[in-house]
């Protein structure tokens, strides 16, 4: 009754007028209901969140409807944009459009989690965090000159792939630029998430942009839970 009732709906994202100056991406996976017989398949969905406001958004498989709404909302001429080291993040982030400046910039914690994961010296290891706090990309890749483990390697990849995003984070987190941590959209995919991933839930793949539609306006409070 309650799946019914969800989904004779239509729900809104909401708009604001206030001015926004920063957002974080991110995204979930929801387990999608196959023929008897067959493996469950798990797909991707992804979630907006406008810092100053509180405001969510998401979608399943149409990246356009984040984009959108977005796009439709009153944005500062610098539009700080956090996401993690995913390429389907950042080809979220490209899509939003400012009238002056994207600054993007890669979650700090994000990066520590993938510092953490090279190993190796620990003296070493916290040299390069401490050089990364301050945004020195080049000498933090310096570090790793004369080490051989794979994982050095791949995280040097990395940091050249990011070092646009990789900013000055000791000087933003005083001077209080901008956050630099995307724990605001973490903490959201994992709300919708206490929805879509009840235990043994798996969900019929044409309803799932409905669920998520619904959870979203019950997280933004536009609806009471039900």
């Amino acid at each position: 009754m309650q799946q019914r009732l969800v989904h004779r709906q239509n729900f809104e994202f909401p708009q604001t007028e206030s001015t926004v100056e920063e957002l974080s991406v991110d995204g979930g996976n929801i387990r999608i209901r196959t023929p008897i017989g067959q493996q469950c398949d798990w797909k991707g969905y992804k979630a907006v969140r406008l810092h100053n406001l509180q405001a969510i958004a998401a979608s399943f498989q149409e990246n356009n409807l984040v984009i959108d709404w977005v796009n439709s909302q009153p944005l500062a001429l610098t539009l700080t944009c956090i996401g993690d080291g995913h390429d389907g993040i950042w080809n979220i982030v490209r899509e939003f459009k400012p009238e002056q400046e994207r600054r993007e910039i890669l979650d700090w914690f994000h990066l520590m989690e993938n510092l953490y994961k090279v190993g190796g010296s620990m003296q070493r290891i916290n040299k390069v965090k401490g050089l990364l706090w301050e945004g020195k990309v080049d000498d933090a890749i310096a570090c790793f000159t004369d080490c051989t483990l794979k994982q050095a390697e791949n995280f040097c990849i990395y940091l050249e792939k990011h070092r646009h995003r990789i900013v000055n984070y000791q000087y933003y987190q005083a001077e209080q630029i901008c956050s630099i941590g995307s724990g605001a959209i973490e903490s959201t995919v994992k709300q919708i998430d206490r929805r879509t991933k009840i235990s043994g839930a798996q969900w019929k793949i044409e309803n799932v942009p409905q669920v998520i539609a619904h959870r979203c306006a019950y997280l933004n409070e536009l609806i009471f839970a039900r």
